[in-house]
């Protein structure tokens, strides 16, 4: 279901478009240069409200999905809880490859 948003995010980890861990997204949060943050379904539930706090407040989108596990494998790293991507161009991608992937019942388009 979830393996072409997977190779999405690593081909934009390998083109240095993302940052991973709390106080890296959340930095890239706070100065804006963050245009989509992706949490782990399995990231705690004070993650889940810290970061959609943040998100919302500043008008950036959230997604959902995954594990700690999926994330950081997909990019080259250890468990990951958060991502953003700092690529408007990767981040439109993604979002519309989740929202097709959603209106299909979790099927991959």
């Amino acid at each position: 279901m979830k393996s072409k948003l997977f190779g999405m995010l690593g081909l934009a980890a390998k083109a240095g478009k993302i940052v991973s861990g709390e106080f890296s997204v959340e930095k890239a949060v706070k100065e804006r240069s963050a245009y989509l943050v992706i949490l782990a379904e399995d990231a705690s539930e004070n993650t889940k409200k810290h970061f959609g706090d943040m998100c919302s407040y500043r008008k950036i989108p959230i997604l959902f999905f995954g594990t700690k596990e999926e994330l950081g494998n997909c990019i080259g790293k250890g468990f990951r809880a958060n991502v953003a991507l700092t690529d408007q161009g990767f981040a439109k991608s993604i979002i519309k490859k989740h929202e097709q992937e959603q209106s299909l019942g979790g099927k991959e388009v």
